[in-house]
């Protein structure tokens, strides 16, 4: 197995309203970039690259422009090797979401290569996926809608972001509960919360006085050690996301336990990497799930199939996809009682001709 080419395909969605999260983050339409790698046999492998400057600082331009002339070279001429490939990606720093992609794309390329579907490839043996939905900051009435409607879609687990203004949180929770009584909800407060004088436990308190399950970094990254001190007094579970962009990262947060539920997220790490930080979580007895990066239907399919490995055990972020108006793919995801099924996603695939109606 050895790799004939690699192309970078950018592609644009539009979106039903905007995704506001943090301090300032916006996104109001998806623009992407599909990575496809055929190998010389023939077999092609497809994935998703998903720019968020504000978070990664990455672009689309900048994610063709890296694969192009540094990452695509680094692995051409070569046997298939996932971790050589990981330590040539490596070489280059950053540009988490263009090496998360030829990952991905490559253990996809690889899987029909072999015959084998991803889900088998991957070693995801459950046979359906507990799914939440993030919904991001806004007005009342327009997050009600939009719950509503994705709760009609199947969805029974909501992510909110929180962190702008404490007293409109407060009242959004409230009012998101009375949409069904078997809605569940977390909060992402994407580091917004102040550690002094207990503000951020006393928040955390409210929240699960509310229902709430846990909270997704509520403090500042470079706060670790407070972090720390925050997890330790139990007030509810956190979850590990910004703090743990790669194995190394998930290494240092064990060792000082800020977290009890690791967020991975393949659309940074790829697969390759992915496992090794679920298998770190899973050792020390964490939680782990699956987290978006606001992907269309073929992003999350692939994180869909990642999570049903079976050390994930806990809802996972596959449904950003209800946001997007149009895709490049035809075949639906459904979504019954708030699970996606394994089955459902084997096949999923781009189709060309939305693409090209897609493409930038």
């Amino acid at each position: 197995m050895q790799i004939e080419r690699i192309e970078t395909i950018p592609f644009r969605l539009p979106m039903h309203g905007e995704l506001r999260w943090g301090k300032y983050s916006s996104l109001s339409e998806a623009r992407h970039v599909l990575v496809r790698i055929t190998l010389k046999s023939g077999a092609v492998g497809e994935a998703e690259a998903v720019p968020r400057p504000t978070i990664y600082g990455e672009t689309v331009e900048s994610i063709c422009h890296i694969i192009k002339h540094e990452l695509a070279p680094r692995l051409a001429d070569r046997p298939i090797d996932f971790e050589s490939f990981q330590q040539s990606l490596h070489e280059i720093k950053n540009n988490q979401t263009a090496k998360g992609a030829l990952d991905m794309a490559l253990h996809d390329a690889v899987a029909k290569a072999s015959n084998a579907s991803l889900a088998d490839h991957l070693g995801a043996t459950q046979e359906k996926i507990k799914t939440s939905y993030i919904l991001g900051v806004g007005d009342n009435n327009t997050m009600l809608a939009e719950a509503e409607r994705v709760y009609g879609l199947g969805v029974r687990v909501l992510k909110v972001k929180i962190g702008r203004d404490w007293d409109a949180d407060l009242e959004r929770i409230t009012l998101l509960r009375q949409i069904g009584p078997d809605l569940q909800m977390y909060v992402d407060a994407n580091e917004t919360l102040q550690f002094a004088d207990g503000a951020a436990a006393d928040r955390l308190g409210k929240l699960a006085a509310e229902g709430v399950l846990y909270c997704e970094e509520p403090l500042p990254i470079e706060q670790v050690l407070e972090r720390s001190s925050l997890r330790k007094g139990g007030h509810m579970p956190l979850i590990g996301d910004d703090s743990c962009f790669s194995v190394r990262d998930v290494k240092r947060e064990l060792a000082l336990d800020t977290f009890d539920i690791l967020n991975i997220k393949c659309a940074r790490t790829g697969f390759t990497e992915s496992m090794k930080m679920g298998r770190l979580a899973n050792e020390q007895g964490k939680g782990i799930m699956v987290g978006s990066q606001a992907s269309s239907r073929l992003g999350a399919s692939r994180h869909a199939i990642f999570a049903g490995r079976p050390e994930i055990n806990h809802p996972s972020e596959v449904s950003f996809f209800l946001k997007m108006k149009s895709d490049i793919v035809a075949s639906p995801i459904p979504i019954k009682d708030g699970y996606v099924c394994l089955a459902d996603l084997i096949d999923i695939r781009v189709d060309d001709d939305l693409l090209k109606d897609h493409r930038l």
